[in-house]
């Protein structure tokens, strides 16, 4: 009973696995909530939250992602340059049509932390359009939602 301490994974420990996930008629919250999951590495029993412990994620028919409701309409993305008058508004629909892949990468920052540990996980996400990817080299294992 007296050896009972939480271990930390230190950073060379880790192994990084590689997944890959079709978005093709998922949710987009219910795809990027498992994402973020899977990035940071919470679904491995040695999960220690100030590590980088997580795993790839491939996610590929990024462009077959289900919005529901009126979300394809109602739901605006924003950016600002900087400058007065600078904001900028796009409808989810428009950048589903325009650029897939930014609809997914914003869902998931959005659950990540926003700090240095989320900006090196993020980097981990790879995300493409259509079915293919160049990834078949790191042997990336199927995952289903």
């Amino acid at each position: 009973m007296h050896n009972l301490k939480t271990r930390s994974v230190k950073a060379e420990e880790v192994t990084h696995d590689w997944w890959v996930i079709s978005a093709a008629g998922k949710p987009l919250g219910r795809l990027a909530a498992r994402v973020a999951s899977i990035l940071r590495g919470k679904h491995k029993p040695s999960f220690t939250p100030n590590a980088d412990c997580g795993d790839f994620v491939i996610v590929t028919d990024a462009a077959k992602v289900v919005l529901t409701g009126n979300k394809l309409v109602d739901k605006i993305y924003y950016r600002h340059s900087g400058y007065p008058g600078g904001l900028k508004a796009e409808s989810a629909g428009h950048l589903l049509q325009r650029k897939p892949e930014e609809l997914i990468r914003r869902a998931v920052w959005g659950m990540l932390p926003h700090t240095a540990l989320g900006r090196k996980q993020l980097k981990k996400l790879k995300i493409y359009a259509d079915s293919e990817h160049p990834h078949e080299a790191q042997q990336p294992r199927e995952l289903s939602l």
